[in-house]
C-alpha cells in the first residue's frame, strides 16, 4: 500500500475513528455531538534515532513517509537492530464490532432517547440538588503497516455512561454516582432497580454516615478499590520505561525478587473485554497475559519495543498511544489482581474492627498511595454495621503488598468510560482494572 523506503525502518498506524457524546444537566441538553475523522500516525527509525509525524490527509501519508526519511540516515543494518528485529509482523482482519454491534450503527437520537429515560429517576428526588447524565462512545478501525511486511486490521470500540448526583440536607453533603462501561451497547443499559437502589444508598450515606476514628485498621477492598490499588500502586511500576538508562532500578526490580504475599498475583491482559481490551498494540504487537507479580515474587513487567530490547525481554502487546496524534508507549490494558479461594463472608469473618471499602472517588501513589473512599462501612465482629465517612485510606506499597492476608474466589472486572489513566501528555487513555474482594492486615484510615 505504502512505499518504504530501503535502509529504514517504517511504520503507519491508520486511525478511522467515530465517537459521540452527550451530556445532560437538570434536563437541561448541553451536549449532543457526533464526529468521524480518519488519521494516521508514521514512523521512521534510522537505528539511532526516531521520526515522528501525525496528519489528518490519508492521500499525504507518502508524502510523510518520503519527508521523515529525508531527515534520517540510510542504515543498511536496521533489520538488526535489537529493538526492530523483536517486532512482530502481524497480518489479517480481525474485527469485532462490525454491523450492529458497532455503535456507528445507532442514531445519536436513539441514544439521546436512552439516556433519558434515566432522568425520571433521579429528577426532583428528596436531597438531589445536582444530576448530570453523560454518555460517550469510541469505535475505531485501525490499520498498521511495516517495512518488515505487518499488514494488520482490527478494530476497538467503547460505550458507557455515567450519572452523577449531589445530595444536601442541612451541612450535610454527599455525592455519588453510577457508572456503566463495556463494549457493546446493549450491555451497558441499566435497570430502573438498580439506579434506584443505588439512590437511596446515597440517601442513607447523606444522613447516616459517621465519623472514624483515625488510625491504622484491617481493610477489606471491594473489586473496585482492589483494581485502582493494583493499577495506580503497581501497575506504572511495572511499566518498563522507567528503567531506561537507570541502572539502580534495573537492580532494585529484578525479575524473581519478592515484592508482595505469596497468595498476590496482579495480571494485565489486554485480551480481557472491556475498556481495556486492546487485542493488538500500536506496534503491532499481539496482546498477552502478563504476570506482573506471580505468588508475591516479581515476574514481569510491560513492553514496548524499544524497553523489550533495552532489557532484553519479550513484548507484552503494551505499546499504546492514546490517539493518532502521538508515538506509542508502554501502558497499561486491563490490569488486575487474581482470586484466591475464600468468600467475601470468608474474609470479614476474623475483623474485629476494621474498613470495608465499597467505592472510590479517586486514588492515587506510586511508593506510596492514597485512596480517597465514596462508599465506605464499619466492620464489627466480621459484620459490615454502619457507615462511615472516610477521607482517605493510604499506605506504602510494598508493605501493603506484603500485608495482603485474604484473596476471595471472583474475579469483578471494571473500568471508568469517562476518566482514563494519564502518562506524560498522553492523557485519558482507556483502560480496565479489577480484582477479587482483598483483604489487608492494616492501612491507615482518616
Amino acid at each position: 500500500m505504502f512505499q518504504f523506503p530501503d535502509g529504514l525502518y517504517t511504520d503507519v498506524r491508520v486511525e478511522d475513528v467515530f465517537e459521540s457524546k452527550i451530556q445532560i444537566t437538570l434536563k437541561n441538553l448541553e451536549n449532543l455531538k457526533e464526529q468521524s475523522y480518519k488519521a494516521a500516525f508514521i514512523r521512521v527509525f534510522d537505528g539511532g534515532r526516531w521520526y515522528y509525524s501525525a496528519t489528518t490527509s490519508s492521500d499525504n501519508v507518502q508524502g510523510e513517509i518520503d519527508r521523515l526519511a529525508t531527515m534520517a540516515t540510510k542504515n543498511s543494518s536496521i533489520a538488526d537492530h535489537p529493538g526492530i528485529a523483536c517486532l512482530e509482523v502481524n497480518q489479517g482482519e480481525y474485527f469485532l464490532f462490525n454491523d450492529t454491534k458497532s455503535v456507528r450503527s445507532i442514531s445519536k437520537n436513539d441514544k439521546l432517547k436512552d439516556l433519558k429515560t434515566y432522568e425520571n429517576l433521579i429528577d426532583g428526588k428528596p436531597y438531589v440538588k445536582m444530576w448530570r447524565l453523560n454518555y460517550l462512545d469510541q469505535n475505531v478501525k485501525k490499520s498498521f503497516y511495516s517495512s518488515k511486511g505487518a499488514d494488520l486490521h482490527w478494530d476497538y470500540q467503547r460505550v458507557g455512561f455515567g450519572l452523577s448526583f449531589k445530595l444536601a440536607e442541612g451541612d450535610r453533603t454527599f455525592e455519588d454516582w453510577i457508572e456503566c462501561a463495556g463494549n457493546i451497547y446493549a450491555e451497558i443499559k441499566q435497570t430502573d432497580e438498580t439506579i434506584l437502589e443505588s439512590y437511596t444508598e446515597a440517601v442513607k450515606f447523606l444522613l447516616e454516615a459517621q465519623e472514624i476514628e483515625s488510625g491504622s485498621y484491617p481493610v477489606v477492598l471491594s473489586p473496585e478499590a482492589a483494581g485502582v490499588f493494583a493499577h495506580e500502586s503497581f501497575g506504572h511500576k511495572s511499566e518498563a520505561d522507567f528503567m531506561i538508562g537507570d541502572e539502580t532500578m534495573k537492580k532494585e526490580w529484578a525479575i524473581g525478587k519478592k515484592v508482595g504475599a505469596g497468595l498476590l498475583s496482579i495480571v494485565d491482559d489486554g485480551n480481557n473485554k472491556g475498556i481495556g481490551f486492546v487485542p493488538y498494540d500500536d506496534e503491532g504487537s499481539k496482546a498477552r497475559k502478563t504476570y506482573l507479580i506471580k505468588n508475591g515474587f516479581l515476574s514481569g513487567r510491560l513492553h514496548s519495543s524499544v524497553t523489550a530490547a533495552y532489557l532484553k525481554e519479550d513484548l507484552t502487546g503494551n505499546a499504546r498511544a492514546v490517539n493518532f496524534e502521538f508515538e506509542p508507549i508502554v501502558r497499561m490494558t486491563t490490569t488486575y489482581i487474581e482470586p484466591g479461594s475464600e468468600s467475601f463472608d470468608d474474609l470479614l469473618q476474623p475483623v474485629k474492627k476494621g474498613v470495608y471499602i465499597e467505592t472510590l472517588k479517586h486514588g492515587s501513589g506510586m511508593s506510596t498511595f492514597t485512596l480517597a473512599p465514596c462508599r465506605a462501612y464499619l466492620i464489627e465482629g466480621g459484620k459490615i454495621t454502619k457507615r462511615l465517612k472516610i477521607s482517605f485510606v493510604s499506605g506504602t506499597v510494598f508493605q501493603t503488598l506484603n500485608d495482603i492476608d485474604g484473596v476471595s474466589d471472583k474475579l469483578i472486572l471494571g473500568a471508568h468510560i469517562l476518566l482514563g489513566c494519564g502518562k506524560m501528555e498522553q492523557r485519558s487513555l482507556p483502560v480496565g482494572w479489577g480484582g477479587p474482594y482483598v483483604r489487608v492486615k492494616s492501612l491507615d484510615v482518616g
